[in-house]
């Protein structure tokens, strides 16, 4: 069987999917906040799921990458921390979370590629230039006459 690859983006290059084991990850279930009747005072449906980065049987790039994000949902401790309630039941938020989790590791599997510097054309810095000259001009034309 071939492997599982698949393509992120045009600047991204492709890498293997990373499975996340379902033993690293913690979710508990809390009551859901805001309007919804009773059912929403009645039953803890919110998931919050907690993965520890560091602890993760994850690819060490992968960690790395993950660490680096500026992702409000990563503590400081490398811990992340998501909440799903979009769901009445408990298992379509838990595996809400889990998806959500699931397209955060891949991201962070997907290799950024290195840019290329370019160089501008000798004709694009030649237009530019035209283009400055020719402005000079106009806004030179709009001052008032020296006698």
């Amino acid at each position: 069987m071939a492997p599982d690859i698949r393509f992120t983006s045009t600047i991204m290059t492709r890498q293997k999917k990373s499975k996340i084991d379902e033993s690293e990850v913690e979710i508990s279930f809390v009551a859901s906040q805001g309007a919804g009747g009773q059912n929403v005072n009645k039953v803890a449906t919110t998931a919050h799921l907690r993965f520890a980065i560091a602890d993760s049987s994850l690819p060490v790039e992968i960690k790395q990458r993950l660490l680096k994000r500026s992702d409000q949902r990563i503590t400081t401790d490398g811990t992340i921390v998501i909440k799903a309630q979009s769901h009445r039941t408990r298992e379509q938020n838990r595996q809400s979370a889990l998806h959500r989790l699931q397209e955060m590791v891949d991201q962070a599997a997907a290799i950024p590629r290195k840019r290329k510097p370019t160089k501008p054309t000798a004709g694009s810095k030649q237009r530019r230039l035209d283009n400055k000259t020719k402005r000079g001009q106009t806004k030179s034309l709009r001052s008032k006459i020296k006698v």
